[in-house]
């Protein structure tokens, strides 16, 4: 049988329940696990044999969540975490350490900039930022002996910046590296990274995965395709791991090496563990992802066609209108549509972005984005506002910029709350 189509693994894969068991995924609500023997148990400890050990590093609930996941982006492996920061922090600890530099686009949430510019400095990683406007010669002298990845976002968030994957995928193998690919806007129902060339991709679940403003999580999935012997340069997953008594993750483990590590290792430490409760709320959502990513999509674009049209409006971003300097980009990578998400200016600048949002009605200010509500943000005084001004410059971020994430109310309500408060201007 042929790979089904998205929307069949949206809630057939992950839980196959057996004759005379639960139709829908259990919630395995258990810290621990019962074994019939200590050798056994031994034996899962030197990652003999495969099993769960403790719920900080595995759990059933969990695991379930994490092959659904992990089909729907067509890698050989995910691991689920407690926060999309997590996830983010975990890809890249993986394979890179005191010493290391990553080379990141510098087009990408405010919050993943400041783990990567303040916390992983701290931890001795350098992360060296690039404008997504910069040609391969003017990043060349970025990377080095110690780079150890190249990172970017599929849709930015907030400036809707779409990545040009492959080419990024092209210039960070020329260096031997992989490329990670955050794809939480456009979720592999509209962009599986992996087809393009990405070799790891991460989520921050709590947003179009789950859907509802329900439950905040996190994904890293692994392709299987990025060749760690041959690169070099990544000890971690090609020499024995003494903590494993000399496990060797890509001899072990193979294609699955680095998913692996980022568990057995990863997990095991820092303990970024999602809750069992978490993953069933998640796998709820996942079952209506593509339905509902088609009609943001709809709707995304009805509104974007309407603002461009607006006397009160400046601009307008978003990435499937033909005049967007990322129509090209979205139409190779986004064929199905560019998220929920716009960006646009009000006429008038902060004070007037202030009261527009003030004057909404049905969508409602929050510090959210991409669930099943209509709602909107103003990232340079809320979610960006640590930024320097040049930061958000790179980030593509002015003082009128409006967030808006549309969600999946009739297009009509969504479009009379807008010209309600369009007209309090």
């Amino acid at each position: 049988m042929e790979r089904q189509k998205i929307e069949t693994i949206c809630i057939q894969e992950g839980y196959k329940p057996g004759n005379g068991e639960p139709r829908i995924l259990p919630i395995y609500q258990s810290t621990t696990y019962k074994y019939d023997s200590a050798d056994h148990l031994g034996k899962l400890f030197d990652l003999e044999v495969p099993g769960h050990m403790y719920t900080r590093i595995s759990n059933p609930t969990v695991e379930y969540v994490e092959q659904k996941i992990a089909a729907l982006e067509g890698g050989v492996g995910a691991m689920c975490t407690s926060s999309g920061q997590a996830a983010n922090l975990v890809a890249v600890m993986n394979i890179a350490g005191c010493g290391d530099n990553i080379i990141s686009l510098s087009s990408i949430y405010g919050g993943t900039i400041n783990l990567f510019a303040v916390t992983m400095k701290r931890f001795g990683i350098d992360v060296r930022f690039v404008n997504p406007d910069m040609t391969d010669e003017e990043i060349e002298p970025f990377f080095d002996e110690n780079t150890k990845a190249v990172f970017g976002e599929t849709i930015a968030n907030p400036a809707l910046k779409v990545l040009d994957i492959e080419r990024y995928a092209n210039l960070a193998h020329k260096h031997n590296v992989p490329l990670l690919v955050d794809n939480t806007f456009a979720t592999p129902v509209l962009c599986r990274p992996f087809e393009f060339g990405a070799d790891i991709v991460i989520h921050s679940t709590t947003k179009y995965m789950d859907g509802h403003a329900s439950v905040v999580g996190g994904a890293v999935v692994d392709s299987g395709n990025f060749d760690w012997e041959a690169a070099g340069g990544f000890p971690g997953l090609t020499e024995p791991d003494e903590s494993y008594h000399g496990v060797v993750y890509t001899r072990d483990f193979g294609k699955a090496a680095y998913i692996s590590k980022a568990r057995c290792q990863l997990m095991r430490d820092l303990g970024t563990t999602p809750q069992p409760i978490a993953a069933f709320i998640l796998n709820q959502g996942l079952e209506t992802l593509a339905l509902r990513m088609e009609r943001h999509c709809e709707n995304a674009m009805q509104v974007a066609e309407y603002l461009e049209k607006h006397e009160k409006i400046s601009w307008v971003n978003y990435p499937k209108l033909p005049g967007s300097d990322q129509y090209e980009l979205a139409e190779k990578y986004l064929p199905k549509g560019a998220c929920g998400v716009i960006s646009f200016g009000v006429k008038g600048g902060r004070e007037a972005a202030v009261k527009f949002m003030d004057s909404l009605k049905l969508a409602q200010i929050v510090v959210h984005v991409a669930d099943a509500r209509t709602s909107v943000l103003h990232p340079a005084s809320t979610t960006h506002r640590q930024l320097t001004d040049e930061q958000l410059k790179d980030a593509g971020i002015g003082a009128d910029l409006v967030r808006l994430s549309v969600g999946i109310e009739h297009i009509s309500d969504i479009l009379a709350d807008l010209e309600q408060a369009l007209n309090q201007l």
